[in-house]
């Protein structure tokens, strides 16, 4: 009986996700609260997900933008409502078809050097 309480839970949970305020960066906290998630999860998710990775400031500390939250919240329904694995959420966003294709292999590449010039970039402005 206990774990259907439990599923109901989860089940009111995901349908009642607060709307997304109209900011230019979150914390790892108000994403959280956005999202329903715990801190740690999102951590975990940024390893998994490459198309996941907010912007890192002083101390180490996570940007979201509203990008990501929205990224966040598709992990968040592939994983928990239509209950994909990692590996399979992991191909529903980048398509299976990306894998064989080059311009998109070319594409990912550009994206994650872009990544890499933007925390050189956030580092040198601290």
């Amino acid at each position: 009986m206990s774990s259907q309480k439990g599923k109901r839970n989860l089940n009111k949970r995901i349908a009642e996700l607060p709307p997304i305020p109209d900011k230019l960066y979150f914390t790892i906290g108000e994403v959280g609260k956005l999202c329903c998630l715990r801190p740690h999860v999102l951590r975990y998710w940024e390893q998994e997900f490459s198309q996941l990775s907010p912007n890192k400031r002083r101390g180490n500390r996570r940007y979201y933008q509203s990008k990501d939250v929205l990224l966040i919240r598709t992990i968040r329904s592939l994983l928990y409502e239509q209950g994909y694995t990692i590996e399979g959420a992991r191909q529903q966003l980048t398509g299976e078809k990306g894998k064989n294709n080059p311009q998109q292999k070319v594409h990912h590449s550009f994206q994650n050097a872009v990544r890499e010039l933007e925390k050189i970039i956030a580092d040198l402005e601290v």
